[in-house]
């Protein structure tokens, strides 16, 4: 049985919001401010794998919100995010670092398994849009679909390989290693959709570099500009007159993943109110009650003690062209055409930045 007009828009809405706000939501307390991809030219950047491979997961997708595949039935959106996005950012001469996450920490596995039943939902949904020849909605459900894989993570790690990037195996969370990175000055800024990296104590955070220029409006036909922009750790304490500690207690009274509810009818707002009016958690009459319910010591040694892995000598290797050729091309059915227009793009670059060298020492 089909559903009507307005619970379908509804819904939509909905999982938009459920797509793009998994996370931390501190939007409304932090100010970033723009950047364009050239002034990171030359600079380490430390992403956040698992969250770039998931945002091409979730937009890389066919006419009616079908996941790209090879031939064989082998899914490809994922390597095609990372081979042509990867491919224009090292073109601008962005040194970049992948970080991919480890074993999840026990309270975040009530997230997951919310995150589960999302895409479960999304998905039955998804296919009664198909069935009704709902097309525009069915590539809204679509985005909500997203699995991850070991396949598909294994491939990644391979194609980054082959792209000359180097990876780096987290212990826990991957945002709190590349956090780790921008703080051990291994990178000069870590990229992530989510603002997690900020509650890890990342001395820059970098939003919007593995994602395309523009995105669709929800629920219009319409589209807006995406452009990258920054949020500075000092800035954030600066604006919110908060400390690291406080402002993870901002971040629990507003919902982690490792306690994903929050407390009742507190936003970013109140959260931050509270926390300048009170100094902490324990202190906040109003939700004493609720603590012994929620472990929130152990949530705040998550961020502001994480588990961090040992980064020494990351070597940036040289691209074998090759094999990325024989890779997609070969085996993933890639059109050759565009895969060497791509890697054409690359050598230019590459070789006009050696020639720029050479005339500088010469």
């Amino acid at each position: 049985m089909g559903i009507c007009k307005e619970e379908s828009e509804e819904k939509v809405k909905s999982f938009y919001y459920l797509i793009y706000v998994m996370g931390l939501d501190l939007k409304l307390l932090v100010e970033p401010y723009p950047i364009t991809i050239s002034e990171l030219s030359n600079k380490i950047v430390a992403v956040d794998a698992y969250n770039a491979i998931y945002q091409f997961l979730a937009t890389i997708r066919g006419p009616t919100g079908e996941l790209l595949t090879s031939t064989d039935g082998d899914v490809t959106s994922h390597l095609s995010g990372l081979f042509y996005r990867n491919i224009n950012l090292l073109a601008d001469n962005i040194k970049l670092i992948y970080v991919f996450d480890g074993k999840p920490n026990p309270l975040k596995l009530k997230e997951i398994e919310r995150r589960r039943q999302i895409k479960q939902e999304a998905s039955e949904r998804y296919h009664e849009a198909i069935t009704e020849g709902r097309v525009e909605d069915a590539r809204k459900y679509s985005q909500a679909t997203s699995i991850l894989t070991d396949k598909m993570v294994e491939e990644s790690k391979k194609l980054l390989t082959l792209l000359g990037i180097p990876f780096v195996l987290s212990p826990s969370e991957g945002e709190a290693a590349a956090a780790y990175m921008t703080k051990q000055g291994t990178a000069f800024t870590c990229a992530s959709q989510d603002y997690d990296s900020i509650l890890f104590g990342a001395r820059k955070l970098t939003r919007n570099l593995t994602i395309s220029g523009k995105r669709k409006v929800p629920n219009k036909k319409a589209y807006m500009a995406v452009e990258p922009e920054i949020i500075e750790y000092e800035r954030v304490l600066n604006q919110t007159k908060l400390t690291h500690e406080q402002l993870v207690d901002v971040g629990i009274l507003i919902g982690t993943d490792f306690n994903p509810e929050g407390f009742v009818g507190i936003g970013p707002k109140t959260a931050l109110k509270l926390i300048r009016e009170y100094g902490k958690l324990e202190n906040i009459e109003k939700i004493k009650h609720l603590l012994s319910d929620i472990p929130y010591q152990e949530i705040r040694n998550i961020y502001l003690k994480p588990e961090t892995p040992k980064v020494y000598n990351i070597q940036f290797n040289e691209v074998n062209y090759n094999s990325i050729v024989n890779f997609l091309c070969t085996e993933k059915n890639f059109s050759a055409e565009r895969v060497n227009a791509a890697i054409e793009k690359l050598r230019r670059s590459i070789s006009h930045r050696n020639q720029s060298l050479e005339n500088w020492f010469s």
